[in-house]
């Protein structure tokens, strides 16, 4: 999980923060450079805000244990709340890095509107707009069957490793060296401020335990095991959770063994490098989302390589986002090359995403958008009595929009909204998407992720750094994703 995640708070102090500090923090703003917008610090509860990020951050890489240790690395690090460069590169001087134009992006004009473009030079494509929130189109044909094919044969001769969300050192580590207060947990987790923690609370800001996925029964069953809820009601009172041993639950959740279909996703995945030198198709097809998107190639050619997932029968993936939001206390996967900051955290910067469906699944594995086009987002609008939008092994029926997997066929969307000044702002709560259930057969996707860093100037800094990299070392000072040549040269017979 995403990352989850997939990947993910704000309340620093034991006294509970009104609204009305997060707007007085908003005027403050969230720079990323001199040249980004100011950004509120506080928004309404959302997938994106602030202390949901935070929240979902610890729990896709430790446990709710440690989940407010985060909050107070922000406490007592916000001194400086700008995303500049960092302080090495500031004692170094300025470095000057070209100027990036605004990025393109397609207008959606309506639901159901089509036009016509060339993307290859022996035939015509056309897009048709599936949502305007988040801004959705599909692309029938965008692949061939020989190239789905030929990508599918490229992954499975280079070998698919099983797809999980688990913590990983570094992040334990991190979060190891910091204290967490109960009260300041239970005063983030209660959303509607009643002094008591419902389950649809609780739900809504640990959708990740140790890559396991938490369920209205899953929580009722940890409190039983770890005897939080004497009396069985499924709701803690203040007192109730002050007496949980917070260690407890961090053993409770080790030592369960999850089942497949408990999982938050259950696939399996490789990466096939798209740079100069990998199969002629890969690069082809690379070229052909350089035409769609019409961005920059430094962009394209910079962004992750192709990512291949197989989902078996009762395979899935719950609803999440593929892009996480920047703050002081992440960086960008992609940029964290040049950014010389010391922060806890990374998060995929995925302005785009462009989706493949490379066979027709005989049943079920659409992929949802539970909140596309409704009118306006709230969290918790998610969990209503026992429908779970997120839950994509029980409730696909009842997401706004599913799309069927026809092989050929490309989604694509945007990850994050603009800023007013041609560049990223705020992630897009209705990209909420998800892989629903593989009822019968076998579901093969593949994922083209457009990588762009918040921070204006940090992206420009990268993208000169990974220029004067390639004119000096070659391949091999690519990032390290871009090293993956194991079947650049194989040629296969269809």
């Amino acid at each position: 999980m995403a990352a989850a995640t997939a990947a993910d708070g704000e309340a620093s102090r034991p006294q509970w923060v009104p609204p009305e500090h997060c707007q007085a923090q908003a005027a403050a703003g969230l720079g990323g450079g001199e040249d980004a917008p100011v950004r509120p610090l506080c928004k309404p509860r959302g997938i994106c805000s602030r202390a949901y990020f935070l929240v979902l951050m610890v729990f896709v890489h430790l446990y709710l244990g440690n989940v407010l240790a985060l909050l107070l690395f922000v406490h007592y690090s916000n001194g400086d709340e700008s995303s500049d460069p960092g302080p090495q590169l500031r004692a170094q001087g300025p470095r000057p890095a070209p100027a990036l134009g605004p990025l393109t992006r397609l207008e959606g004009i309506k639901v159901g509107h089509e036009r016509k473009v060339q993307l290859v030079s022996d035939r015509e494509h056309f897009i048709r707009t599936l949502s305007l929130k988040p801004l959705l189109f599909e692309i029938p044909g965008f692949l061939t069957d020989e190239e789905c094919r030929l990508i599918i044969h490229l992954a499975q001769m280079k070998g698919l490793q099983r797809s999980q969300i688990l913590p990983t050192e570094e992040y334990e580590e991190a979060m190891s060296t910091m204290q967490v207060s109960q009260l300041d947990l239970f005063q983030l987790l209660d959303q509607n401020r009643d002094g008591r923690l419902q389950l649809r609370e609780v739900l809504a800001q640990t959708r990740l335990g140790n890559g396991w996925w938490m369920t209205p029964e899953s929580i009722q069953e940890m409190y039983a095991a770890i005897k939080a809820d004497p009396d069985g009601d499924g709701v803690l009172s203040l007192q109730e959770f002050s007496n949980m041993d917070l260690r407890d639950f961090h053993k409770y959740m080790r030592s369960h063994k999850a089942e497949s279909s408990e999982l938050v996703r259950n696939s399996h995945h490789t990466w096939l490098y798209q740079g100069e030198g990998a199969h002629h198709v890969m690069r082809a097809i690379r070229q052909r989302v350089l035409r769609l998107t019409r961005l920059s190639p430094e962009i394209v050619e910079l962004s992750e390589p192709l990512q291949v997932v197989r989902y078996g029968e009762g395979g899935h993936y719950h609803a999440h986002v593929d892009s996480g939001p920047v703050y002081p206390e992440t960086i960008c996967s992609h940029t964290k090359l040049v950014a010389n900051e010391s922060v806890p955290f990374e998060t995929s910067c995925r302005y785009m995403t462009v989706l493949y469906y490379l066979n027709n699944v005989t049943g079920g594995g659409e992929t949802v958008f539970p909140v596309a086009d409704n009118r306006t987002y709230d969290e918790m609008s998610l969990i209503q009595d026992d429908v779970d939008l997120r839950d994509t092994r029980r409730h696909c029926d009842k997401g706004n929009l599913r799309v069927k997997p026809r092989q050929g066929t490309a989604v694509f969307w945007y990850n994050y909204l603009p800023d007013g000044q041609g560049w990223v702002g705020d992630v897009d709560d209705y990209s909420l998407h998800g892989g629903c259930l593989v009822t019968r057969g076998t579901k093969w996707i593949a994922n083209n992720w457009i990588n762009v860093d918040p921070s204006r100037a940090r992206q420009a800094l990268f993208q000169q750094e990974m220029a004067r990299l390639a004119r000096e070392g070659g391949a091999d000072s690519q990032p390290e994703w871009a090293l993956d040549r194991a079947y650049r040269d194989a040629r296969v017979e269809l």
